[in-house]
């Protein structure tokens, strides 16, 4: 299937982002497989959704970044969606590793852990709509178990700080992948500016990490590509040509993200809700509508691995997730980890698996990630300063 581009293991993915920026600040222990020059103090800020192929396409509404963007893309991992993308940045892990393998995915009590919410997305007997806390169930430093990157780069000295919105302040995503370092919330650009250029200015060795969410959540609702998104991608395009213009010498700014995304035709979606042939033999329906986890009733599997595959046809691929680990998707997955990947993943080369019941709201966007297209799976390294 040529049109899969799969994870690098080879030190260019999206997982090696913070170890080659402490390697570059001279930190022992750590790596430098992606380029970045030496510097005594490095911010690192991911541009949610700002896929490669994207920025390429839009690179008149930024030219700022376009104008960074000088060597090969990074892989994001898989699945190419925001929980497993940063905790894989975080961690400097794969999925398969840390453990956060989707959008959903199956917990122990036989329900689907809505990561982001940290919450039961359904429960066994229970409403799809259901939304009870799994934060005590299953706690986050449990699902995700690994020492962060983060808490490698303390431990030795650096300062390291969060500079992310105030509301994601003890989120279980949160909790799960970003331990570490001095948690500092945002509400605007401006104070996001503001702690970047704090950490640039620190006597260091210093590192700290920024999020902005709204390329994302435009491209959601309107499309990457539309008029909204575009606008969107013209502000942060300023916001860092500001801060790179504002770094003082021997500070690094590294822009990454975490996906790219596509346009779907809503038209065009294949519907789990309202197809028989998609609902039999199978126990509980994780992932997202690029990507899903299909896990079987016992017994149900090479059945259901079939339906799926008769249905979407040459619109994407249907494998066993068996398959899925011996062709290292995921990346070296635990014993533990195992237990979360479908008996079935439905990866979309097109249109996409909706449920129009159940995710009403995710159902009814534009634009989606989640898939192996080079669209959703390669993704910028641009880095100012040095």
């Amino acid at each position: 299937m040529d049109w899969i581009v799969a994870p690098d293991p080879e030190g260019r993915a999206l997982r090696d982002v913070l170890p080659s920026m402490l390697s570059a600040m001279g930190v022992a222990g750590f790596t430098d497989t992606i380029g970045i020059p030496p510097c005594r103090n490095a911010l690192v800020l991911l541009i949610d959704g700002l896929g490669h192929q994207l920025l390429r396409e839009h690179a008149a509404d930024a030219p700022f970044l376009a104008s960074l963007q000088n060597s090969p893309p990074l892989t994001a991992g898989f699945p190419t969606t925001t929980v497993t993308s940063i905790t894989s940045l975080a961690t400097g892990r794969c999925a398969g590793e840390h453990g956060l393998v989707g959008y959903t995915f199956a917990e122990p009590g036989g329900g689907l852990l809505h990561p982001l919410s940290w919450t039961l997305r359904s429960a066994p007997g229970g409403a799809d709509d259901e939304r009870a806390s799994l934060m005590e169930q299953w706690p986050p430093e449990q699902v995700q178990p690994n020492t962060t990157v983060l808490e490698r780069a303390e431990a030795v000295g650096v300062d390291v700080r969060t500079a992310v919105p105030s509301h994601f302040e003890g989120t279980g995503l949160t909790r799960a992948s970003m331990r570490g370092g001095q948690f500092r919330g945002v509400r605007e650009l401006g104070d996001l500016a503001a702690e970047l250029l704090d950490a640039a200015d620190s006597p260091g060795p210093t590192l700290c990490y920024g999020y902005h969410g709204g390329v994302d959540l435009l491209g959601h609702i309107h499309g990457p590509g539309s008029i909204p998104w575009r606008m969107q991608l013209r502000q942060i395009d300023g916001f860092v040509q500001m801060v790179a213009e504002r770094l003082p010498p021997g500070a690094v700014l590294g822009v990454v993200a975490d996906h790219g995304m596509v346009d779907l035709d809503p038209a065009e979606a294949i519907d789990a809700d309202g197809d028989p042939a998609l609902q039999d033999g199978v126990r509980l329906l994780g992932g997202e509508v690029r990507v899903r986890h299909v896990y079987a009733l016992p017994g149900a599997r090479d059945d259901v691995l079939a339906a799926w595959r008769a249905t979407i046809g040459d619109r994407g691929a249907v494998i066993s997730g068996e398959q899925a680990i011996d062709e290292g998707y995921f990346g070296p997955v635990s014993t533990a980890v195992r237990p979360r990947i479908g008996d079935v993943l439905a990866i979309m080369r097109t249109a996409g698996v909706i449920r129009s019941i159940a995710e009403p709201g995710e159902s009814s966007l534009r634009g989606h990630h989640g898939s192996l297209t080079a669209a959703e799976q390669l993704v910028p390294v641009l880095v100012a300063g040095g």
